[in-house]
């Protein structure tokens, strides 16, 4: 049986991004010191880049469940798999969002992939899950389809 797992840590230039906490540290500190401003912008970079790298939600599947993030769902509730790129994934985020819909989205992942639900005990219609590899997460799911 295929499975399939993923770590949605942050992209380079988001790593590169909070590096913008050492020029702003250092300007607010420098009529204290230059060197405590670059001792707390390079500690708040690392603690943030740090933060972003361990709290980074898993997704995986083994073709009989969905984990994303702390949810899980059974092949029974689930419904289908759409993936979205781009503009469409930019509106399945936004405009077309349900508020009622489970998220585990990073603003560094473009794609998504729509889990759409049929449990009748459960309010939620939907899961939207960011992936660097939509489609080897549907062919893993796909891949249990036992039926």
């Amino acid at each position: 049986m295929n499975s399939y797992r993923e770590r949605l840590r942050p992209s380079w230039w988001m790593v590169v991004a909070t590096g913008l906490f050492l020029p702003a540290t250092t300007l607010i500190f420098l009529p204290l010191s230059t060197q405590l401003g670059l001792g707390v912008g390079a500690a708040l970079w690392g603690g943030s880049v740090g933060l972003l790298w361990v709290l980074a939600p898993t997704i995986s599947t083994d073709g009989q469940r969905i984990n994303a993030g702390r949810a899980h769902i059974d092949r029974e509730h689930v419904r289908e798999l759409e993936v979205f790129y781009r503009e469409q994934a930019r509106q399945e985020r936004g405009p077309r969002l349900d508020a009622r819909a489970w998220l585990v989205i990073r603003p560094w992942v473009d794609p998504v992939i729509k889990v759409t639900l049929q449990d009748p005990h459960d309010k939620t219609p939907y899961w939207i899950v960011s992936s660097r590899h939509p489609e080897r997460f549907v062919a893993a799911w796909e891949a249990g389809n036992t039926t």
